[in-house]
């Protein structure tokens, strides 16, 4: 018989397994992150994280945060396969810069002092006109169309997706599917006419994140283009968009294409990145 290891079954460093209990149990409930839980236990983030990464809890931005589910990604295995459709709202620059330029105060006076629009300012965030930017990406290249528009309307709305579907035709991606929100102005007659024989799915209800390619690209021309310098004018930062739309298809690596770019994806486009 030979002599038993004094060496302990658990790292003498490692989070009590009481404690490793109450993390899992508020990131189950409360579906919090690791500095939010840290705070509550009395702990370290990253002692948290360290928790959780052991235990192979899922990242948040993996859930749905109603149901705690994992969200399934769609990864169309073709181009054309499903092309994701939505609409941001974007404020417009008022004439001279707005507070994010100037500050809270001279800012807002310039909103308050441009009459053009006969809307009237907000005291932190003035309104003085909107941008509708509606945008089609398909899902598989990450190849994305995008307009500034006036509105949301039926036939606004009908009439971009024609727009978007002869591009796509153009660059040779032919749209088999289409995935929108339950907005109405996709519930319309006149934008299943422009659909034609292209099958329409629909988001469900109030979950965003059926739409995630969209919404993420949103996000991502918020930072890298709407918001990323200071713009003197609304023309100015308009004068802006379709050189970074170019940049985003052509030339910006992504990540879940392995830091390659869109067009890099659709055969007609491969080595044109002019």
């Amino acid at each position: 018989m030979g002599d038993r290891s004094s060496r302990p079954h658990r790292s003498p460093g490692q989070t009590p397994t009481r404690t490793e209990r109450r993390i899992i149990k508020v990131r189950v409930l409360r579906r919090w992150g690791p500095a939010r839980i840290g705070y509550l236990l009395g702990l370290h983030p990253s002692t948290v994280h360290r928790v959780l990464t052991r235990y192979g809890m899922a990242k948040l931005r993996w859930l749905d945060r109603p149901t705690g589910r994992v969200i399934r990604r769609m990864e169309p295995a073709r181009c054309g396969d499903m092309v994701h459709v939505d609409v941001k709202k974007l404020g417009k620059v008022p004439a001279g810069g707005g507070w994010r330029m100037l500050g809270r105060t001279t800012g807002n006076h310039n909103s308050r002092a441009d009459k053009s629009s006969g809307v009237k300012s907000k005291r932190y965030y003035p309104l003085h006109g909107h941008h509708f930017l509606h945008t089609a990406i398909d899902g598989h290249s990450r190849l994305a169309y995008s307009e500034l528009l006036t509105d949301q309307r039926k036939d606004t709305a009908a009439a971009f997706w024609l727009r978007a579907n002869a591009w796509f035709a153009e660059c040779g991606i032919t749209v088999r599917k289409v995935l929108t929100d339950n907005g109405s102005c996709y519930r319309s007659g006149a934008f299943a006419d422009a659909l034609g024989i292209i099958e329409h799915r629909r988001t469900r209800p109030y979950r965003p994140q059926t739409n995630g390619k969209v919404e993420r690209f949103h996000r991502t021309l918020a930072d890298e283009w709407a918001y990323a310098r200071l713009y003197r004018s609304d023309t100015e930062r308009c004068e802006q968009f379709p050189i970074w739309l170019h940049t985003y298809n052509h030339h910006r690596g992504h990540t879940a294409l392995g830091g390659q770019p869109p067009a890099s994806r659709v055969p007609n486009l491969s080595g044109h990145y002019s």
